[in-house]
């Protein structure tokens, strides 16, 4: 694209567009000085293309309902090759948010930015860097990450993130951060109510306006909410370090809108409620604070969101794919699709895609489900969350009419309903296509919920440990909640990559606040076991795990599948093994502390789909992606109780890799794993 054709393209869809001279280079003109206090929450690039990227600052006012600002971008920190200078605007109407897009720049490169008022007051100076042209041959390297909370922990990996990068040399360093999902908690607590929760210290985040309280949280009500815990979040100097030091590449999870929430519903102690306003009210403060290039309903210009009129209102019918039909359903969701792809070099098409506002509702959360309740067992037999999320097609479109589970029967209630979906119809079909058309070497989908298998091997407990028998026929599973419970979707999408040769077909996800890396396979045994790309799922930056909160949970005879209490020592992690090995294998840990026994007791068929697992893991994983392999490295720190007092962000406590050559359609790719620094025993 030229400058005349990106001028006009920005012209007729509302923007100011910002071309850069790539020959004429000269100092800045400008009276700048920075005060990081005018402009509270910093700036930030995101979604980057091989010549532009959209530039963001916040510059709030006491006055007025629109100031100008100068942007200016530069090949080096001192602004002394500028290579564009233009106006652009920050808005009341927007939070007083303020975005820019520049074009005309080279493909691969760092640039500076700034921001200046008209009184000469600067924005700290921003870093970012443009994507590499689709014929560039060289590795793409980027991290992704999820679920920062502020509110309950440090944002320690960040710094860690920083420091690396900083002192990486040229080829090693990251071309932008992938954030899979709960860049905020929506769900706040005060600390002057909760103190504490486990043996974290609750951070005050201030008091959210016009809160509705959920037991010990609040959550927001409208818009000003949800501008307040944005800026609550941009606020934690690491996370705004972050930002003016990285490009970001964004996709919402649920806590953007609602913790349980899905389409325009929230659900909140049990009770499900329609929710439009506020599923329109937290699309638009995710825009406002989250530079990129998704599309909204009101028109693609970049200076304000323009949210649809919606009122709160019933929502009783539903489509063949379980989308609420009702009129301000359908608006409060479309006035942001936020799914899209974003092509890096020769080797990486990045797709992603939204698991929350097309989702039908969790079939295996309706009341009939409760008759099937397994008791004192923390899994869910996985025969009868396949026959409820398969509906009418499972086993080949000959469902059970009832569903048996031990001596427990009831009317299969979805005998007559679809499968189940996540991604809903046309997003569904987007990505199939995506992923058949995409020439890239690597095929790299962002589901932001994991789709690895979380199960065990209940069958395998020794006899009397549980007063009642395992109901189910053979494993089980830790339940839906994200996108592994959805098993006729996920191989739906799985039987496309295979049925149609799609090569390097890899998927990364968060929200599970653990370190997972495996391969994505559309069925494990007893069913058959064969891959056809790999998976792997970052843990959180800081919101506390499944891990941790065992290590607090009440003593019971399953106890010991999930943590193990040595004197004098650290609480131990058998979930972990729970997980990759089967019941057998922690039980022997828990009881002898002997990994080598512990291993000697795996059960093969349990998860023969998983090569790492970290139920107590936070940090990030960086992504190397070049012609012959690729690597993906979990980055673990310590747990994030309170931010770190070093330069780089504290310890860690492993590195691990996860290396795998290109493979040929048709065959099944094979990791090779190396641990770098500390001890994994627990997960490998």
């Amino acid at each position: 694209m030229n400058r005349r054709q990106f001028l006009a393209c920005a012209a007729s869809i509302g923007i100011s567009g910002i071309w850069a001279s790539r020959l004429a280079a000269a100092p800045s003109r400008m009276t700048w000085r920075e005060d990081r206090d005018l402009f509270p929450q910093g700036v930030a690039s995101g979604d980057p293309d091989d010549h532009s990227i959209v530039l963001w600052t916040r510059r709030p006012f006491e006055q007025g309902e629109r100031h100008d600002l100068t942007v200016e971008v530069a090949l080096d920190r001192g602004f002394r090759r500028v290579v564009a200078t233009a106006r652009t605007s920050a808005l009341a109407a927007a939070d007083w948010t303020c975005r820019a897009l520049v074009g005309g720049l080279s493909p691969a490169t760092v640039y500076w930015y700034r921001f200046t008022d008209d009184s000469g007051a600067g924005s700290r100076i921003g870093r970012t860097v443009t994507a590499p042209r689709a014929s560039d041959g060289r590795p793409v390297r980027f991290a992704f990450v999820s679920c920062n909370s502020v509110n309950e922990g440090a944002q320690n990996a960040y710094r860690r993130m920083i420091w690396e990068d900083e002192r990486a040399p040229a080829d090693r360093k990251l071309g932008f951060v992938l954030h899979l999902g709960d860049f905020i908690y929506e769900v706040v607590e005060y600390p002057e109510e909760t103190s504490h929760r486990y043996a974290r210290t609750v951070y005050d985040l201030g008091h959210i306006p016009d809160a509705r309280k959920i037991g010990n949280f609040y959550v927001p009500t409208n818009l000003a909410g949800y501008r307040h815990v944005y800026r609550a979040h941009i606020d934690d100097i690491d996370i705004q370090d972050a930002r003016a030091h990285f490009p970001f590449v964004c996709i919402g999870d649920n806590h953007e809108f609602s913790w349980q929430g899905w389409q325009s519903f929230t659900k909140f102690g049990g009770k499900v409620e329609p929710a439009q306003p506020l599923r329109v009210a937290a699309n638009q403060a995710w825009w406002e604070y989250i530079p990129s290039r998704v599309r909204k309903a009101s028109g693609a210009g970049l200076e304000q969101f323009g949210p649809p009129a919606v009122e709160t209102a019933p929502i009783e019918t539903f489509d063949d794919h379980g989308f609420g039909t009702e009129a301000n359903n359908r608006a409060a969701v479309g006035s942001m699709t936020a799914y899209r792809a974003l092509r890096y070099g020769k080797h990486v098409d990045l797709i992603l895609t939204d698991l929350h506002s097309y989702k039908a509702a969790d079939p295996t959360d309706r009341a009939e489900a409760a008759a099937l309740d397994s008791g004192e067992y923390p899994v869910v037999p996985q025969e009868w969350m396949e026959i409820v999320d398969g509906g009418k097609d499972y086993a080949g479109g000959k469902p059970p009419a009832t569903i048996a589970i031990g001596d427990k029967t009831i009317a299969n209630y979805r005998k007559d309903e679809p499968a189940h979906t996540v991604l809903g119809r046309e997003q569904k079909a987007w990505l199939k296509e995506r992923l058949i058309q995409s020439t890239a070497t690597w095929k790299i989908w962002g589901a932001t919920n994991g789709p690895l298998d979380m199960r065990t091997d209940p069958q395998n407990l020794p006899a009397g440990l549980v007063e009642a028998k395992w109901p189910g026929r053979d494993y089980g599973t830790f339940g839906g909640g994200d996108f592994s419970g959805a098993f006729a979707e996920r191989a739906e999408i799985y039987d496309t990559v295979r049925d149609n040769q799609v090569s390097g077909f890899v998927t990364v996800s968060g929200d599970r606040h653990s370190f997972w890396a495996g391969y994505a396979a559309p069925a494990l045994p007893p069913a058959g076991f064969a891959p056809v790309g790999l998976s792997f799922i970052t843990g959180s930056i800081s919101a506390p795990g499944l891990g941790e909160a065992t290590e607090y949970w009440k003593d019971s005879p399953l106890l010991p599948l999930f943590v193990r209490k040595p004197a004098g020592a650290a609480p131990e992690h058998v979930i972990n093994l729970t997980i990759k090995r089967g019941v057998r294998s922690a039980l022997e840990y828990a009881a002898s502390g002997d990994i080598e026994k512990a291993r000697a007791m795996t059960n093969a068929d349990v998860a023969p789909h998983l090569e790492f697992v970290d139920m107590a893991g936070h940090g990030y994983a960086v992504v190397s992606a070049g012609p012959d392999a690729i690597e993906t490295e979990f980055v673990c720190i310590v747990r994030p109780i309170a931010r770190a007092t070093t330069p780089d962000g504290g310890p860690l406590r492993y590195r691990v890799s996860h290396r795998a050559p290109t493979w040929q359609p048709g065959t099944s790719p094979k990791l090779e794993q190396q641990i770098l620094e500390g001890d994994a025993k627990l997960s490998i």
